[in-house]
């Protein structure tokens, strides 16, 4: 009798208005959790993500597995999410092409409401890039080229609507150039189309970096909010009249209805590997920092960039037909 009327008087206890209630931790992972990315195999992002899903797989003693889905500007990732389970074991990079889909293509999800937010991981450093062997030395050069030459003038990005593609876009709206896009799958594949010739220039993150320091390629601009310290006497968009800073930041999402409990075990084991020495090292080789954003504030951002997305889209006249 006396164990029972403790045991009432404990869930009474719980019950009790301001007092705690202590919830045990989901059970996640019970098998490997599978972590699309939205670009190839041998890219930065893929580089980098590869070294978060090992460092996470240590935490939980689980394989945290990569799988590679490029192609259609780094949605089908999210795409995935809607056929997916919400127990945590599907999990996907969310680029900020997500946030565009809707406004070029004809969808039957919402990339706000239909997706988790779960963790803000990084942001890219992009820049654009030419041959050493260019004519083109300068960002001066570049318009003036593309002036002289309306429609020859061709460039690479990671895909279409991606933010290379759309930033680029936005710049030769600015500057009144009609430029020639080629896009593709990813970074890897667009390097070896610069370093071979077939591209003039090339908008991406500094992947491009190792081909800079070998003296193959020449940077012409960055698109930061500040000059890049691997490339010091590289001007920025905005110091070249341009007012655009881009850097496109990504993170973790799952499957829409995940338990907030879940969510915030799933961001806890991530925040802690993406905070590793190993992966903010990663990270540095390419220009990025760690932008960290919890549930709540990476679900403020995706419905504040949903917004600023369809105005840009309008604005560059890319907006499917209504």
């Amino acid at each position: 009798m006396k164990r029972r009327h403790l045991v009432q008087a404990a869930a009474a206890a719980l019950a009790l208005p301001g007092l705690p209630l202590v919830r045990a931790q989901p059970a996640w992972p019970t098998q490997p959790v599978r972590l699309q990315i939205a670009f190839p195999a041998g890219g930065p992002t893929d580089l980098t993500m590869r070294v978060l899903a090992e460092n996470a797989s240590k935490i939980v003693g689980q394989s945290v597995v990569v799988e590679n889905r490029p192609g259609a500007g780094g949605t089908l990732p999210a795409q995935a999410m809607q056929q997916s389970k919400p127990d945590g074991h599907a999990l996907a990079q969310i680029p900020l092409g997500v946030f565009r889909l809707p406004y070029t293509t004809r969808i039957s999800w919402d990339p706000v409401k239909d997706l988790s937010y779960i963790l803000g991981i990084t942001g890219y450093a992009f820049g654009i890039v030419v041959p050493s062997e260019s004519p083109i030395k300068t960002w001066a050069d570049f318009v003036a080229w593309a002036r002289a030459n309306p429609g020859k003038l061709s460039y690479g990005s990671t895909g279409v609507l991606t933010s290379p593609h759309l930033t680029m876009e936005d710049i030769a709206q600015r500057l009144s150039l009609q430029l020639n896009h080629i896009p593709y799958k990813g970074s890897a594949d667009m390097m070896q189309a610069i370093l071979g010739g077939q591209i003039m220039a090339a908008a991406d993150s500094t992947g491009f970096a190792p081909h800079v320091a070998s003296g193959r390629l020449r940077v012409l601009n960055t698109w930061g909010e500040q000059r890049l310290p691997k490339f010091p006497d590289v001007p920025t968009l905005k110091e070249l009249g341009l007012p655009i800073v881009q850097a496109s930041p990504y993170g973790l999402g799952g499957p829409r209805g995940m338990e907030p409990a879940l969510v915030r075990r799933i961001h806890d084991v991530f925040r802690q590997a993406m905070e590793m020495p190993n992966h903010v090292e990663a990270l540095a080789r390419y220009d990025q920092a760690l932008m960290p954003m919890d549930p709540a504030q990476y679900l403020r951002f995706a419905e504040d960039t949903y917004r600023r997305e369809k105005a840009l889209v309008e604005k560059l006249g890319l907006a499917r037909p209504s």
